[in-house]
């Protein structure tokens, strides 16, 4: 798992991401599925992407107060979606 948190200077806005991999992009597709968030009700402050490339799944958010308890839930979340997967198996193919 690799983590990467940075400050864009151009906006001033506070990036976090975070590489998850599984063991296959099937796994990731459901992670994804899983924890792809809601509309944000209000405008502004916060932007959440979740994204999967091959095996990875990446989260990433903005502004540095309003991250930390996003990021907080989040991983709530994926331990819950990671420990699910981990005992009920890999997908099986249909």
């Amino acid at each position: 798992m690799a983590t990467d948190a940075e400050t864009h200077s151009g906006t001033g806005r506070l990036e976090f991401s975070l590489d998850v991999p599984f063991p296959s992009s099937r796994e990731a597709t459901i992670a994804l599925r899983s924890l792809s968030p809601d509309k944000e009700p209000r405008k502004g402050g916060i932007t959440k992407q979740l994204t999967v490339t091959d095996n990875l799944l990446r989260w990433s958010a903005d502004e540095a107060r309003i991250l930390r308890v996003s990021v907080n839930s989040f991983l709530d979340h994926l331990t819950l979606v990671i420990e699910t997967m981990d005992m009920f198996g890999p997908p099986v193919d249909p």
